[in-house]
């Protein structure tokens, strides 16, 4: 299994929707590539985000009639009997699935696992299903593809791990943060990801460095999440020997662009 199947699978995983198979395959992957644990958080922060972002509305009579017109329009397995009272849905459990998925979309999607690893259109279809529990179609600004495209640093580290000349240097912190450093040259981009590290005070924020020689050069600022958690993407151009800071400086960055305070995370990249 390659990384871009596992993010796949890491989707699935926070919903719920995955088949026996493909969640032992998923454990199986996770735990033979740890590193990968951030497709994980992602993923769990997307659907996190939904719930907690879109508000629960009744869908219309209309919803519930479409859904019923397109159930009797089904093929029915004479050989498996259904019990009719066990298989009709009451108001009630209506109210809870939301709008039905319209299936046709489905062809516009590019999926970008091969055939081969199993994530075919019968899991996006049980993928669009989760979807339809928590979002209600039409009625919220937020779009599937909005909810699916990964942060800018998520694609930026991506690229870097992509990359044939990809580095990375880990540092530890007295106070238990983990900060590792990722660059690749040939790309021009530098992430740092960060564990455990505490939120700042109200009213600071995390800056991030290039300590070149003597000079620091500042690279953009950062909050971690609730975990400590944090992937940033530094900007502006790294270059060999750059020693990558973070310090703590007033919300927005430092003023005057010099850093305020001593260093909390400092990772050497030679």
């Amino acid at each position: 299994m390659n990384e871009r199947d596992f993010a796949d699978l890491a989707v699935g995983h926070a919903l719920n929707a995955l088949s026996e198979a493909d969640e032992r395959a998923y454990q199986e992957a996770m735990a033979g590539n740890p590193h990968w644990d951030h497709h994980v958080r992602d993923a769990s922060d997307i659907v996190t985000a939904i719930s907690a972002s879109v508000e629960p509305v009744e869908p219309p009579p209309s919803v519930r009639a479409s859904l019923f017109a397109r159930i009797s329009e089904l093929p029915q397995d004479s050989a498996s009997p259904v019990d009719e009272s066990s298989s009709r849905l009451d108001e009630e459990d209506f109210a809870a699935v939301g709008a039905a998925p319209v299936a046709p979309e489905r062809e516009s999607v590019t999926i970008g696992p091969s055939a081969a690893s199993g994530w075919g259109p019968r899991r996006w279809f049980t993928l669009a299903a989760s979807f339809a529990a928590v979002l209600v179609l039409g009625f919220g600004a937020v779009t599937v593809s909005q909810i699916l495209a990964p942060p800018a640093a998520v694609v930026a580290l991506q690229q870097i791990e992509d990359a044939p000349d990809a580095q990375s240097a880990t540092a530890t912190m007295p106070d238990g943060t983990v900060a590792t450093a990722h660059w690749s040259p040939s790309t021009g981009q530098s992430v740092l990801v960060t564990d455990g590290m505490p939120a700042p005070e109200q009213g600071k924020t995390y800056e991030l460095w290039f300590v070149r020689g003597e000079t620091p050069i500042a690279a953009g600022t950062f909050e971690p999440d609730a975990d400590g958690k944090a992937t940033a993407v530094l900007q502006g151009e790294m270059h060999s020997g750059d020693v990558i800071a973070v310090t703590i400086e007033p919300a927005g960055g430092s003023p005057d662009g010099t850093p305020s305070s001593a260093p909390v995370v400092a990772v050497a990249t030679a």
